[in-house]
């Protein structure tokens, strides 16, 4: 049985998967799919399991070197937002790392979306917890 924090085999095969700059969304449970764009569904009921469950476990084995908001986090669903920055932040600083921070609005979002690798869905419920994860190098 696999020991690291991430037990998904779909997700794992998927960051096991990327390359540097390929992308992975992590969205709430409404956020639309396109449909070239494979989805792994992890949703159970209204907020199980959470945006930053999910957001924290990916992380554990993702390195990211840039990430994407909808604009329209930062004032619907600020505490969220505030709380992924915080993460963000002790990413670069244990890791020695710069991440980027983009913000575009929620139609552009939306857009981007197409070119992911996956799109992984939750249960959150907070309005525009969406994120698209940059992949990062490890050396």
């Amino acid at each position: 049985m696999k020991k690291s924090t991430l037990l998904n085999s779909e997700i794992s095969y998927m960051i096991a998967n990327m390359r540097h700059t390929d992308m992975i969304v992590i969205s709430d449970a409404g956020l639309p799919v396109p449909d070239q764009v494979p989805q792994i569904d992890l949703a159970v009921t209204k907020g199980i399991p959470d945006f930053l469950s999910v957001f924290n476990t990916i992380l554990s084995e993702l390195r990211i070197e840039k990430v994407v908001f909808a604009e329209e986090i930062k004032n619907c669903s600020s505490h969220l937002h505030t709380e992924i920055i915080q993460i963000i932040r002790k990413i670069e600083h244990d890791e020695q790392i710069k991440v980027e921070i983009e913000y575009v609005p929620h139609e552009t979002f939306k857009t981007k979306t197409a070119a992911s690798k996956v799109i992984v869905r939750t249960g959150e419920f907070s309005p525009y917890a969406n994120i698209i994860l940059s992949s990062g190098v490890v050396f």
